[in-house]
């Protein structure tokens, strides 16, 4: 059994976390840590495991511990990693954006499953992808590793407000948010970096430009992403290309019809929708962002590191209502 240790529990990836981990035949939940809630049952941050669990917030974490999830805000990753308060022998795995990006001090390998699964099978150190990253990503990796990503890609995506995280801000409280949209960091998104340094893993030339707008939408979760880059291939030989490439991943599939968001909410799947407009091949993406996005994610990893099937605990059910 693996004995699994939250760091920053009471957030929204942190409840995603347990909810998934608490019925993970191979994984059992031993340490909560959560110092604004610490002494607290964790039903009390996360309402919805409310007769699930007894579980309590713990202000320290456990030293009997295999694998530890990093799910405190962006930043806050650095400082526990530098306050060596995880065991020497646990593995960890970064919710947040601080190790996405290699550079020579950084030991964590990026954990897009379908980009690097063989490299997660044998990592201590996995930094999780971001919710937009992934969903764009997953739109791009297969044209990107036929070195057919060549020119410019023009990308709009809209998420769900559990995006900005749990705390109440200006533009994630219900009544801003309710029948509103709106654009925020067009051009200079923090996912960018770890989208163009997984384009040029596969193939090591890539220089087009990839311009995204993101947006924020009126609902709570998931995330819908449209790319288009103009290519020579046939709708045929992409829909070829991206099934070939997405074959031995279980969780992503190539639908024949127009996709929306609530085919993934509650899961971990990731569906992908292609046409063909003139030169324009158009990508569509869908995930959830709370778990593809982030903890499922983040699970799925797990199962890699720890050597069981990727799809342990994830046989999660969405609805279409």
């Amino acid at each position: 059994m693996i004995k699994v240790g939250i760091i920053g529990g009471a957030g929204y990836t942190a409840g995603e976390l347990i909810r998934i981990l608490l019925n993970h035949s191979s994984a059992q939940i031993a340490s909560v840590v959560s110092k604004s809630h610490s002494g607290q049952k964790v039903y009390e941050a996360h309402s919805d495991l409310l007769g699930e669990t007894e579980l309590v917030f713990t202000e320290e974490l456990s030293n009997n511990v295999d694998v530890v999830f990093l799910c405190s805000g962006h930043g806050k990753s650095k400082e526990v990693m530098a306050q060596n308060i995880i065991p020497k022998t646990s593995k960890v795995i970064d919710l947040s954006t601080d190790f996405r990006l290699k550079n020579t001090e950084n030991k964590f390998i990026y954990g897009l499953p379908e980009l690097n699964k063989e490299q997660i099978r044998s990592a201590k150190k996995v930094a999780n992808p971001g919710c937009f990253a992934t969903c764009i990503q997953l739109g791009l990796l297969p044209l990107a590793s036929s070195e057919m990503l060549k020119k410019a890609v023009h990308t709009s995506a809209i998420t769900g407000s559990t995006g900005a995280g749990q705390k109440p801000t200006e533009t994630t409280h219900f009544s801003w948010r309710s029948n509103n949209a709106s654009v925020y960091k067009a051009l200079t998104h923090q996912h960018l970096g770890e989208i163009r340094q997984s384009m040029k893993q596969l193939h090591q030339n890539f220089d087009a430009d990839i311009h995204f707008i993101p947006f924020r939408g009126a609902f709570t979760r998931g995330i819908i992403a449209t790319s288009y880059t103009e290519s020579d291939l046939k709708l045929e030989e992409a829909i070829q290309l991206y099934e070939n490439f997405y074959k031995e991943h279980p969780f992503v599939h190539v639908s024949e019809k127009v996709v929306d968001i609530k085919q993934v909410v509650n899961t971990n799947k990731a569906l992908i929708y292609l046409q063909k407009e003139g030169s324009q091949l158009v990508i569509t993406s869908v995930i959830d962002n709370l778990l593809k996005g982030a903890s499922g994610q983040a699970v799925q990893n797990m199962n890699l590191m720890f050597g069981l099937e990727e799809t342990t605990g994830l046989q999660l059910k969405g609805s279409a209502f």
